[in-house]
Formats: structure tokens, sequence, C-alpha cells
């Protein structure tokens, strides 16, 4: 059996309990979420937090809360918490965010730091000098080539940088297929630590396809509320079940799972 890093995200910036009523938006919710998806096999989870609106925050003592619930319910889950603008936030807000909580590990989309180059060195330096790992998130080709001149201007300075590519995209919608995989692979230069997520009901043949080609995963209702079949998942563990048990019959075990099978 071949490993790979299964990521859990449980609920993103923009949904809510219309969309799904399972969908985690408390601290409390989240860290049952992720102790549920933990038994299933995801052995990190990609952390958005809301105001007291329900609106996407980046605010630090928000983080720390949901942060320390979890840590208490899922012990031994890495937390990735994210920067994402969703319509709200400015650059300086993002790195006032990551100045404030240096977190272990938080994301970063190369287009939405674009929007200030200045600030955006200020924070690549910061992940640099304090030790925060950022996954760089690219969207496209465009980012891809944004992502690639920041590491020959020495901007990102990670000898073997994490990156997610994004298959399809949330709104306008687009729902991702496999086929949209090799071709961004093509262009990304190695050597990378890449995750894959996808939009949509394709959601884990994406998430096969990126195990086949040597990548790890992210999976959960940020991206998608559908099984392969159409049906609506009861709450993100059901949906990390469905896919391992899919990943296993092909060859591979979740990391978290594999200290008792062979690597």
């Amino acid at each position: 059996m071949q490993t790979y890093s299964l990521m859990v995200a449980p609920n993103g910036a923009r949904r809510g309990k219309t969309d799904h009523p399972a969908l985690p938006l408390s601290p409390a919710e989240l860290a049952a979420t992720a102790r549920a998806c933990q038994a299933e096999g995801a052995d990190a989870v990609h952390l958005h937090v809301r105001d007291a609106n329900g609106r996407h925050s980046l605010d630090p003592g928000r983080y720390r809360e949901a942060m320390a619930a979890i840590d208490e319910t899922a012990p031994g889950m890495r937390i990735q918490i994210t920067t994402e603008y969703a319509g709200r936030y400015d650059v300086a807000a993002q790195y006032a965010c990551l100045r404030d909580l240096r977190p272990a590990w938080a994301s970063a989309s190369v287009r939405e730091l674009a929007r200030d180059p200045a600030l955006a060195a200020r924070i690549y330096a910061l992940a640099n000098d304090t030790g925060i790992r950022l996954q760089h998130i690219l969207y496209g080709p465009s980012c891809i080539a944004t992502f690639k001149g920041l590491r020959t201007r020495c901007i990102i300075r990670d000898e073997t940088p994490q990156v997610i590519l994004v298959l399809g995209r949330y709104a306008p919608p687009r729902p991702a297929q496999p086929s949209d995989l090799p071709p961004l692979l093509a262009r990304l230069s190695h050597p990378v630590d890449w995750t894959v997520c996808a939009f949509g009901p394709a959601e884990h043949a994406c998430l096969l396809q990126a195990l086949r080609l040597g990548g790890n995963v992210r999976i959960g209702f940020e991206n998608n509320l559908h099984a392969p079949d159409g049906t609506l998942f009861p709450h993100n563990a059901a949906s990390v079940r469905a896919f391992a048990a899919t990943a296993r019959a092909a060859g591979f075990t979740p990391r978290a799972h594999a200290t008792t099978q062979p690597a």
C-alpha cells in the first residue's frame, strides 16, 4: 500500500447551515468534525473560522479558540489555518493575521497576495523567519507562473515548497474533472510537495487521480457536499470514509492508518 496525507477542509469561507445542516462553524463543531474525520484517516484539518454573524474571519483570537478545541478533541491532528480573503480582507489583514497568530501552518493564495507585492514579500519573509509553513494556493496556469517567478527571485525560499492545486472553482461554478490535473502538473516546477482539492461531484475521482500521480489530497465540504452518485453526504466524515475506501481499493492508505500497514 502506498501512503498519502489526507487533509479535511470541513467548511470553507462561504457555505453555511443552509447549504448543509452538518457544516461545522463553531469551535466545538469544528473539533468534533476533526475528531470524526481523524478516525476515518484524516491527518490534518484546513481551518476556517467565523465571526459572530457567521462570516469568514481572520481574527487570531477566534483561530486560537478553534485550534485549542481541536487540539483537545483530536490530539495529533495537524492544523492549517487559511489566510483567504473571501472578498473581505486586504493583504494587510492577511499579514496581520499571520504576524499575530504565528501558526505552525497556513495556506496563502499567490493570486491574493499579489494584490500588494511589497506586503506579499513581507508575508513570505515572516513565514521564513518564524517557521510558519506556507502552502501556496495555485488556481491555474497564471498562479503557477507567479509562483515560479517568486521562487526564481528567492522570495519563496523553501527548498521544497508546499502547494495546493485547485481544480474547478466555487464561483462562478465550474466542476472539476480528473483531466484538469495533468496540464497543471506539467507547468509546475519541481521539487514541490503538492496536494490537490477539487470542486464539484467529481471530487473523489480527481483526488484519486492525484494519488495515482504522486500527490496528496484535501477533501471536505469546502469543496463538495455530494457523493459520486449525487446523494448528499451526511457529514464530512462520511466523505472521508468513502474516499479512503475507494483509495484503499486502488492501493493507497491514509498515512494516519499506515502504522499497521506496509509503506
